[in-house]
C-alpha cells in the first residue's frame, strides 16, 4: 500500500477515534490524538488555521470523514448500548483510559519529569474527577434539555476542553445540560429531520471558537515545559478513570453483569494497546519520511 493511501487511512481511523469523544463520556479524544501523534499536528492547525491553509484542510479532510463515520455508529451503536448496558460500556471506557496511562509516563520522562510537575499532575486529577463526579448517574438524553445560550456556552467550553488532554469533552456536555439535545440533534439528522439545525450549528460554532481560543495556550505550554504538561495529562487521564469508575460503581444497572463487565474491560485494554501500536508504527513512519526529505535536499 502506497504510503499517501496509508496514511490517509490512518487519519480516517484517527477521526473516527476522535469522533467518538464527543458522544462517550469519559473518552477523551485529545489524548487518544497523541497517543495516534496527531496531537501536535492538530494544535497546531487550530492555533493558526490559515497558516499553510492548502496542507491543513489535506489534513482534516480524512480526520472529518471519520469523525462522521463515528457519529453515525455512535448514533445506532453506542447510544444502544447506554441504553441497554451501561454500566458494562462505562467498563469499557474504563479499559480504554487504563491502557493508555503507561504511554503517558512514558512521554512524560521523555520529557525530563521533576517533582514540581506533581503539583499541577494533582490539580488536573482533582478537576478531572471532580467533573466526573458532579455529572449526573444517567447520559442518557431523555432527562436533559438545553436552550440555545447553554448550548452556545457548552460549545465554548466543550472545543477548548477537545485540546486538553485527559479531559472528557463529553463529560463537560453532561455537566452542563447539553449532552442530549446534542444526541437528540444527531440522531433527528440521521432520520433527515432538520429540527435541530440551528441548535447543532450554533453549537458547532461555539466549539469551533472555543478550540481556537484555547489552542494557542495550550501549544505554548507543551512546546516550553513538555514535562509539565505530561504531567497534567497523566492527572487528567488518572482523574478520569477515577470518575468513570465512580460513575459506574455508583449506577444501578439491573442488565448488569460481572461477565459482561469484564468482557468490556478487556475490550477496551485490548483497543487501547491497539491505539498505542498504531501511534508507534505512524510515529516511524514519519521519521522515515522526514529522514529521506533531509537526505534529498542534502
Amino acid at each position: 500500500m502506497a504510503k499517501k493511501t496509508k496514511r490517509f487511512l490512518y487519519r480516517v481511523f484517527c477521526g473516527f477515534v476522535l469522533g467518538l469523544s464527543v458522544f462517550a463520556p469519559g473518552f477523551s479524544g485529545s489524548f487518544l490524538a497523541i497517543v495516534l501523534g496527531i496531537y501536535r499536528d492538530i494544535l497546531r492547525i487550530a492555533s493558526n488555521p490559515f497558516k499553510q491553509l492548502k496542507a491543513n484542510i489535506l489534513f482534516c479532510i480524512p480526520l472529518g470523514i471519520g469523525a462522521a463515520a463515528s457519529a453515525v455508529l455512535f448514533v445506532l451503536g453506542f447510544n444502544y448500548l447506554f441504553q441497554r448496558f451501561e454500566k458494562a460500556t462505562l467498563l469499557l471506557f474504563i479499559g480504554l483510559i487504563a491502557g493508555n496511562l503507561p504511554e503517558i509516563v512514558k512521554q512524560a520522562r521523555r520529557c525530563g519529569f521533576k517533582k514540581r510537575y506533581l503539583i499541577g499532575g494533582a490539580c488536573a486529577f482533582a478537576a478531572a474527577l471532580a467533573l466526573a463526579v458532579l455529572a449526573p448517574v444517567s447520559v442518557t438524553a431523555e432527562n436533559m434539555q438545553a436552550g440555545l445560550p447553554l448550548l452556545a456556552l457548552g460549545g465554548l467550553a466543550g472545543g477548548a476542553a477537545a485540546l486538553v488532554p485527559g479531559m472528557s469533552v463529553s463529560m463537560i456536555l453532561i455537566l452542563l445540560g447539553v449532552y442530549g439535545p446534542l444526541l437528540n440533534a444527531a440522531q433527528s439528522f440521521l432520520q433527515l429531520d432538520f429540527t435541530f439545525l440551528l441548535p447543532f450549528g450554533l453549537f458547532g460554532l461555539c466549539a469551533l471558537a472555543g478550540l481556537m481560543l484555547a489552542s494557542r495556550g495550550i501549544k505554548a505550554i507543551f512546546d516550553r515545559i513538555p514535562g509539565f504538561a505530561n504531567a497534567m495529562v497523566f492527572g487528567f487521564m488518572a482523574g478520569s478513570l477515577g470518575g468513570v469508575l465512580w460513575q459506574a460503581l455508583r449506577m444501578a444497572d439491573e442488565s448488569f453483569t460481572w461477565a459482561l463487565g469484564g468482557v468490556m474491560l478487556a475490550a477496551g485494554l485490548g483497543v487501547s494497546m491497539l491505539f498505542v501500536l498504531l501511534g508507534r508504527s505512524m510515529e516511524k513512519l514519519e521519521k522515515a519520511e522526514k529522514a529521506e526529505k533531509n537526505e534529498q535536499q542534502g
